[in-house]
């Protein structure tokens, strides 16, 4: 790849910004596709985002933002307009420069994670489904799970205040399908999801207890790095069936095409 006065800028934002994979998958694909373009993961600390995002809405060839922890619920608010998806969940994953030099804000973290879900043999269509982070990747992927028909979904996140406001959000779309607790509410799930940041360290305790879990159960973890986090190795060490932070990357890769008009 030859970067050159002529090539478009991409960021990814987060604090930290150590874990991303985003760059591994998109440069490639830029690569692949002929466009002059590269993205770099910025590392924006959460006191000076405000500021960190005014300056990149000003540099004239960035043409996108993507959006990681803990920053997709703040990003959401500093865009000019948003997706349906976005102001369900009230988080943005990305965010683009719309022809009139305004900035739209779109979230795929949980369409890329149903579709990873399905890609592996895990539809989680009529299913019961825990998940654990109300976030905003937890957020996302809340209402992907509810659009994709899972069956009753039990959310748990020990800020009431957001559990509250989201469930409130989601039962406008799909009205009594949801549940809100404090403490993990896995009992009779058959997908259990980590959408907390619990794993990224390997001194993290895990979000959930494994052996709680019925057999057979899936456990998926949104972390990309590390691959296997301590929560899918035990899982696994258990029997049930483990679904890796990546899958959710991958699944967004078509909708960021789109998104961004690449190829």
């Amino acid at each position: 790849m030859t970067i050159s006065g002529t090539t478009r800028l991409y960021v990814v934002l987060g604090d930290p910004v150590i874990q991303v994979q985003s760059p591994g998958l998109l440069n490639p694909l830029f690569a692949e596709l002929d466009i002059d373009a590269v993205l770099v993961p910025v590392h924006a600390p959460a006191p000076d985002l405000e500021r960190i995002v005014a300056g990149l809405r000003a540099v004239a060839n960035l043409d996108g933002i993507f959006v990681t922890v803990p920053h997709k619920a703040a990003v959401a608010g500093l865009a000019d307009r948003c997706s349906p998806m976005v102001e369900i969940t009230g988080s943005a994953n990305a965010l683009r420069r719309e022809a009139d030099g305004r900035w739209y804000a779109e979230n795929f973290d949980g369409t890329g994670f149903v579709a990873g879900l399905v890609e592996a043999g895990h539809d989680p269509k009529a299913r019961p489904v825990a998940l654990v982070g109300a976030g905003g990747a937890g957020s996302a992927i809340a209402a992907a799970l509810l659009a994709a028909g899972a069956d009753r979904l039990a959310v748990c996140d020990p800020d009431k205040a957001k559990l509250t406001a989201l469930q409130a959000r989601l039962d406008a779309h799909w009205p009594g399908r949801t549940s809100v607790s404090a403490e993990p509410d896995t009992a009779g799930a058959e997908i259990v999801v980590n959408a907390t940041p619990l794993g990224l360290r390997p001194d993290d305790p895990l979000p959930f207890r494994p052996a709680e879990l019925a057999p057979g159960c899936v456990v998926a973890d949104i972390i990309m790095k590390p691959r296997e986090t301590r929560l899918l190795r035990e899982a696994a060490a258990l029997g049930h069936d483990v679904h890796y932070g990546i899958h959710m990357l991958a699944g967004q890769l078509d909708s960021y095409r789109a998104f961004f008009g690449l190829g």
